[in-house]
């Protein structure tokens, strides 16, 4: 069995693992050969790679990933979804979850290249999958070929939006209760973040069903690579309901947010109704006094005794038939 000679060391190598026949996976130390990836016997190899820091030319040129064109394909900076098939191998780019401690808004992507006896993986941020897979394969998880294990990779990353899915949708529940039983406060706010993230997830949902739709329909990857486009049906049908979920969950959220939109609405016609018809009822009153508070002789009861109560008893009485001409003129508080 030829092997790929561990000096000079893979630069970028995160980790190797060899899996038997019967699944199992061993972590490869540092210092030991390599089993050459495409004649490992029963079982495969998974190489994985930081892409910031990797070197993969002596793979390249050993012909252990792949074509070379589907090598630059997969591996180059570009980081659009997309599959390929080209000499037997399988290449691609797909959205992974960002792993806590990555950058704000980061987009996580999985490049692959999957090949009949190994798989050879990379990212250039923080990602969830890979150290999920690797976990669970040391824990004694079989794995009996590098189509499996892609797939639990991605399962992984379909396991973790589903489950932000589900968290959007509970805040959503409690957001709903509080705009059926009137409670409007911070809920417009709430809001915000929630159909974000919703419509993140279904842009990042939709490249990934459709990378394994296109997958699934490659005549020349069924020919070759039978049980990978099965996996890819599986994972797209996945996907495809996950994402019908996520789009009704965004399509709530933006009708939650008109609704209370239209509830903040009406509260603040309710109160500007008020307040314009008490600026009504005191404008002829504020107009009375202003005239008989003028510094001028001649004014109606300025030496009057009672002129006092009768100036009050006018300005009580404008407003009364300022309030009596808003009446008859049909003026009303919006109702909710």
């Amino acid at each position: 069995m030829t092997t790929v000679p561990p000096n000079p060391p893979l630069p970028g190598l995160l980790w190797a693992m060899s899996f038997d026949a019967r699944g199992c996976g061993h972590p490869i130390v540092p210092g030991e050969p390599l089993p050459d990836l495409d004649a490992f016997g029963e079982g495969f190899v998974w190489l994985h790679f930081d892409l910031k820091a990797a070197n993969l030319t002596p793979l390249l040129d050993a012909g252990h990933v792949g074509p070379p064109a589907l090598f630059e394909a997969v591996f180059r900076p570009d980081e659009h979804q997309r599959v390929t098939v080209e000499g037997g191998h399988i290449g691609g780019v797909v959205a992974d979850l960002a792993r806590p401690g990555a950058k704000p808004d980061a987009a996580g992507r999985l490049h692959f290249i999957l090949g009949p006896r190994s798989l050879v993986s990379g990212r250039t941020g923080l990602v969830e999958s890979p150290g999920a897979a690797r976990e669970s394969a040391e824990k004694g998880r079989p794995i009996p070929s590098p189509v499996l294990l892609l797939e639990t990779m991605v399962g992984y990353v379909v396991a973790s939006m589903s489950e932000t899915g589900q968290r959007l949708a509970g805040e959503l529940d409690g957001i709903e209760d509080h705009v059926i039983d009137g409670r409007v406060r911070d809920e417009r706010r709430r809001l915000g973040p929630i159909r974000r993230a919703a419509v993140r997830l279904h842009r990042q949902l939709l490249g990934l069903s459709a990378v394994f739709h296109r997958l699934e329909d490659d005549d020349a990857a069924r020919h070759l690579h039978g049980p990978a486009v099965d996996a890819a049906a599986r994972l797209a049908q996945r996907l495809d309901a996950l994402d019908r979920d996520v789009s009704a969950m965004g399509e709530r959220a933006r009708l939650l947010q008109d609704e209370v939109g239209a509830r903040v609405a009406e509260e603040s016609n309710r109160q500007l109704y008020v307040l314009s018809v008490l600026s009504a009822l005191f404008l002829p009153p504020t107009f009375i006094t202003g005239m008989f508070g003028m510094n001028v002789k001649g004014l109606p009861f300025a030496d009057d005794p009672h002129g006092f109560a009768f100036v009050a008893g006018l300005s009580l009485a404008s407003a009364a038939v300022t309030y009596g001409i808003i009446r008859a003129l049909g003026i009303r508080p919006p109702r909710g």
